[in-house]
């Protein structure tokens, strides 16, 4: 296992690979004092997982986990920070967690923990060709699974709502939870399944539950069964 540790200020940054050394004695650990560095180490190899300090003295921490994200989408994101105001930003921009300044050893062996639990599930999770076969219209569409956003319900079918159009099917949304569920997909609603890689916000809703908006489909607000609500935000590393 390969981890980054990225941050401008030495103290915090020798702290920091002090602890993981201590959770994770074998683990191969590089450090960068800059945005500029951070890039030019992650253009050369790549890692597992990464701690991002919020604010570098060169770029924000923020602009550095999006280039990231396209360069190493498998990698976990952590960013490193004293302002806690920051999480909802790490969940906008799909990061795996936060961790505040000063590092508390805990807080960092939890995060750790729950990066390499994620990886070693995706490992086990079956080979997937990346594509769904949907017959909808009398003819049967290939869909990239990634592209679809959410499924829900409709009458006695189901409507796929993907970055490239909609598709109705004569299936059960349980149907496609059994399908999809090793792939991101989490059902938080009798009526809905969602891809948890496309989610863009969660926020408060009706009868003290919560509503989620789905990357390019920021008109539509589904809610969340309040008895999913727990682990939904287990799965989205908010707990």
């Amino acid at each position: 296992m390969k981890i980054a540790v990225v941050d401008d200020e030495r103290p915090a940054r020798s702290e920091l690979i002090h602890q993981i050394r201590e959770i994770l004695p074998e683990a191969g650990i590089f450090e960068a004092d800059s945005g500029v560095a951070a890039l030019g180490l992650f253009g050369s190899q790549s890692f597992d997982i990464l701690f991002l300090d919020i604010n570098l003295n060169d770029m924000e921490g923020t602009t550095l986990a999006a280039a990231v994200k396209r360069m190493m989408p498998d990698a976990r994101i952590i960013f490193a920070t004293a302002y806690s105001d920051y999480a909802v930003k790490a969940f906008e921009l799909g990061v795996e967690n936060y961790i505040l300044k000063p590092f508390e050893p805990e807080r960092v062996k939890q995060v750790l923990e729950r990066c390499v639990l994620n990886m070693e599930e995706r490992k086990a999770a079956p080979a997937s060709t990346g594509r769904l076969a949907v017959n909808t219209n009398r003819k049967t569409v290939f869909l990239e699974i990634s592209q679809i956003a959410y499924i829900e319900t409709q009458g006695r079918s189901c409507i796929l709502h993907t970055q490239s159009g909609d598709y109705a099917e004569n299936l059960l949304l349980g149907d496609y939870e059994k399908k999809l569920s090793p792939y991101g997909f989490y059902r938080i609603h009798k009526s809905y399944l969602v891809n948890l890689n496309a989610v863009s916000e969660l926020f408060p809703w009706a009868s003290n539950s919560v509503a989620l908006k789905m990357r390019g489909f920021e008109k539509d607000i589904l809610p969340v069964s309040r008895e999913k609500v727990r682990k939904l935000r287990q799965l989205l590393h908010l707990s």
